[in-house]
């Protein structure tokens, strides 16, 4: 699978092919197929993980309600996992533009979603804000374009100082 992280992350999807993982990664084109039913499979399989440590981070107790801490927890981990995973992210934004490749995650990645934006929500509607839901959807949004603009130049993009202002101002 980092393989094939790499691969798609270089290539893009629609370029990358089974016969390129296989070499990358030093194993039988068939041995990815015993695990992987296909490349849209092998796709799917990474950004589902990739995700899964993404939302692990998010409400550690599990109790359905972000307080400050969690939600200070929540932000400082994920700018962690931007910074340790750039090859991820890339392959995250570029599959976001690409529709028909969209479609082969669509469904789990609303599953992953939908319950964080409920949580952020919840907790803009303690804060007593008008439109909580447009603030949650915000705060996705805004993380989506930290997130662009840092694997874009992640050498020059001030990640820390962006961070810190986020948390001071949504937090």
């Amino acid at each position: 699978m980092d393989a094939a992280l790499h691969i798609f992350s270089e290539k893009g999807f629609a370029a990358a092919s089974i016969n390129m993982i296989a070499k990358r990664a030093g194993v039988s084109k068939g041995l990815i197929y015993n695990y992987f039913e296909s490349k849209e499979d092998l796709i799917k399989t990474i950004l589902i993980n990739g995700f899964d440590e993404f939302f692990a981070v998010f409400d550690t107790n599990e109790d359905g309600i972000l307080s400050e801490e969690e939600f200070k927890f929540f932000i400082n981990q994920t700018f962690d996992i931007l910074k340790s995973n750039i090859p991820f992210w890339r392959i995250y934004f570029a599959i976001m533009l690409q529709a028909d490749v969209l479609k082969l995650i669509e469904n789990e990645l609303m599953e992953l979603l939908m319950p964080i934006f409920t949580t952020f929500e919840s907790y803009y509607r303690k804060k007593g804000v008008e439109n909580p839901m447009a603030y949650a959807r915000l705060v996705g949004a805004m993380l989506d374009g930290i997130s662009l603009n840092y694997i874009m130049e992640p050498e020059s993009f001030p990640l820390e100082e962006v961070k810190n202002i986020f948390i001071s101002k949504f937090i």
